[in-house]
């Protein structure tokens, strides 16, 4: 029997912080990997329709990822990651700011903070996002960050049946 998992949110205005918490059914090592290899990430990171592009990644603490979220019309949505620590499957942090195609950042940003752990071949993701403004949180929210990361959440669990 397979267990169906949801992705669960705490959002917390005052303190400007988003929660987000995920159990997939696959080991970590699968999960970590799709989490931080940028050929697994485009496959799921973008709510269908939508697709996800990335131009660059060097994923290690003092790298970063910039890639576009692509509407079915053709349009790109640019986000830069920069990371800020790594200790593999485990634990990373990275900052995130929406951007200009040219990598130029539309501060204020959100920080990142991502926890991995293992129990019984299944993980749990663990997310605390620090939205820097009150108004970027109120934005994310109104953009369907809840909805868009809960379908990418669903494309992962099949990527990972993919995944070896």
């Amino acid at each position: 029997m397979t267990t169906i998992f949801q992705t669960h949110y705490d959002i917390n205005f005052e303190q400007q912080k988003v929660f987000v918490q995920r159990t997939f059914n696959a080991p970590l090592d699968l999960v970590w990997r799709a989490w931080t290899e940028q050929e697994i990430l485009d496959e799921w990171w973008a709510p269908k329709p939508w697709k996800a592009k990335t131009k660059t990644m060097d994923f290690k603490a003092g790298g970063k990822r910039f890639y576009a979220m692509v509407s079915p019309e053709g349009q790109e949505f640019w986000s830069i990651e920069k990371y800020i620590s790594v200790n593999p499957k485990s634990n990373f942090k990275m900052s995130n700011a929406f951007a200009d195609k040219d990598e130029n950042p539309e501060l204020p940003g959100s920080d990142w903070d991502l926890n991995f752990s293992e129990e019984n071949n299944s993980t749990k993701v663990s997310i605390e996002i620090y939205n820097q403004s009150l108004e970027r949180m109120k934005r994310m929210i109104e953009m369907g960050f809840e909805g868009g990361f809960a379908m990418g959440h669903n494309q992962l669990d099949e990527v990972l049946k993919t995944l070896k």
